[in-house]
């Protein structure tokens, strides 16, 4: 390939992944991928991200870019990037686990049908109100100690509902 082709290419990232960072450092690596869910080793430069609602600027390096703050306990966060075009966001929950993280990637349209999955239940069945209480105990758990916000979640559902449409 040569250097006229390469620049002629956009450096721009439509999808990426979040992964634990090889050197297992408590960071996180995020990692372009193309339509094909493919890494994007072409992918070079400063790209700005926001973590939580937090703005980052994250230098990517052969399609490859790690988070600076170290992840100091299991969280969830909300990682979004706006391109000239459109704008993508994924929601994980990061599990750590003595060293070792371990992301999973949320679907937001779950962050909406679990819970109407649950009143549904709790409506057909009065008497299972008590589980229905620690369901939200659980929640409110996850909202306070694990860095699940209520925007956080209304974000990720609206754009699941955008990414069916």
């Amino acid at each position: 390939m040569s250097v006229a082709s390469a620049q002629a290419q956009p450096q721009r990232i439509d999808n990426f992944i979040v992964k634990e960072n090889l050197t297992q450092n408590s960071k996180l690596a995020i990692i372009a991928l193309d339509s094909t869910e493919q890494p994007l080793e072409r992918i070079n430069g400063t790209f700005v991200f926001n973590l939580n609602g937090f703005q980052q600027n994250l230098q990517f390096h052969d399609g490859v870019a790690v988070v600076q703050q170290p992840v100091e306990s299991s969280t969830f966060v909300f990682f979004k990037h706006k391109n000239q075009e459109n704008t993508v966001s994924k929601l994980y929950y990061i599990h750590k686990k003595d060293k070792e993280l371990k992301p999973f990637k949320i679907n937001g349209l779950l962050l909406l049908l679990i819970p109407l999955a649950i009143l549904l239940i709790a409506y057909l069945f009065r008497r299972f109100l008590v589980t229905f209480v620690i369901i939200a105990i659980v929640y409110a758990y996850f909202h306070f100690a694990k860095g699940l916000d209520f925007s956080t979640i209304m974000e990720s559902i609206l754009d699941a509902l955008k990414n069916l449409i």
